[in-house]
């Protein structure tokens, strides 16, 4: 089963560098055209596009790429000649904390929101629903309008000096990571709602709470083991989703990660930046999906009697009633 799980993640991988591969061809023009002036001739263009390896077939250049990737090199940018991984490695400290910074606030938040979903009862949650079908954009101009524009508590914009680390400067991060965390942490309610609702469900959930347990101690022992294996798999969602946002809020609040690069990689057909700036959100999410099948494989297989205690509360609660 785990060789299983690891070879369907090795394919989505391959499978993932062929769909990134296929839409930085789609894109119009490229660098070899963008490059030369506008009234060069089409030789000038053939020549430039040679020199950049532009002219190969596209099976041969993208197993060229496939290959580097696999070996850990992710090429040279057509821009500047720098290798991709010295650019990477420059912005994607930045990057990093922001994620871990949008992971935490959305952490705090889904878990008010099925906190108070949980003393109601698992009723409720439209909200989520609602807050998670807004756009990001949105939330970034709103949040920036009120926070930074009526009330001038934070930075509009997030720059940083060169080569500054944004914990110096803990409050370019608040709104970008607002604007990551709270679309998330909608979308990760509303989908753990349903599972907390069935956990709740359950006759020894039910038979625990007529006992009158606290409910701290019912969320504990008899409803958070059955939203493990769920909440890993949602985290995994999040964990891409989240590195793949970053490309819409640095651009908009003007933060230097690695999501920023993508959108100048882009404007100028750097592919091979193009290429690892997209194929790192899909690395991200695969790796996470697969540690959550993993721990959910681990779940599954564990022994009977060391898979909780609720199979025994219910046995205990009903002969006590």
């Amino acid at each position: 089963m785990i060789l299983r799980l690891v070879v369907r993640t090795a394919a989505l991988a391959v499978a993932a560098t062929a769909v990134v591969f296929a839409a930085t061809e789609l894109l119009p023009g490229d660098a070899g055209q963008l490059r030369t002036p506008g009234r060069a001739s089409a030789e000038d263009i053939a020549r430039e596009r040679e020199r950049l390896g532009l002219d190969r077939p596209a099976a041969v250049r993208y197993l060229d790429w496939l290959y580097g990737v696999v070996r850990g090199d992710l090429g040279r940018s057509l821009s500047g000649g720098r290798p991709v991984a010295a650019l990477f490695a420059e912005r994607l400290p930045a990057t990093a904390v922001l994620a871990a910074a949008s992971a935490a606030v959305t952490a705090l938040l889904t878990a008010a929101a099925l906190g108070v979903t949980y003393l109601r009862g698992g009723r409720g949650g439209s909200a989520a629903t609602g807050l998670a079908a807004v756009p990001q954009p949105v939330h970034a101009a709103v949040l920036g309008a009120v926070f930074a524009g009526l009330l001038g508590w934070l930075p509009a914009v997030s720059l940083l000096p060169p080569g500054a680390s944004p914990l110096t400067e803990p409050e370019v991060l608040v709104l970008p990571a607002l604007t990551l965390a709270l679309p998330s942490a909608a979308f990760a309610t509303a989908l753990l709602r349903g599972a907390l609702g069935d956990a709740l469900r359950r006759p020894h959930v039910t038979d625990a709470r007529l006992r009158g347990l606290p409910a701290p101690l019912v969320l504990r022992r008899h409803v958070l083991p059955f939203l493990y294996v769920p909440a890993l798999q949602v985290t995994a969602l999040l964990a891409g989703g989240l590195v793949a946002g970053t490309a819409l809020v640095e651009t908009v609040f003007g933060y230097p990660g690695t999501g920023q690069l993508l959108v100048s990689a882009v404007a100028v057909r750097d592919v091979p930046v193009v290429q690892a700036a997209a194929l790192l959100p899909a690395v991200v999410l695969l790796l996470g999906m697969l540690l959550a099948d993993l721990a959910a494989h681990r779940t599954a297989s564990a022994p009977h009697a060391t898979r909780g205690t609720s199979t025994a509360v219910p046995q205990n609660a009903g002969g006590s009633l």
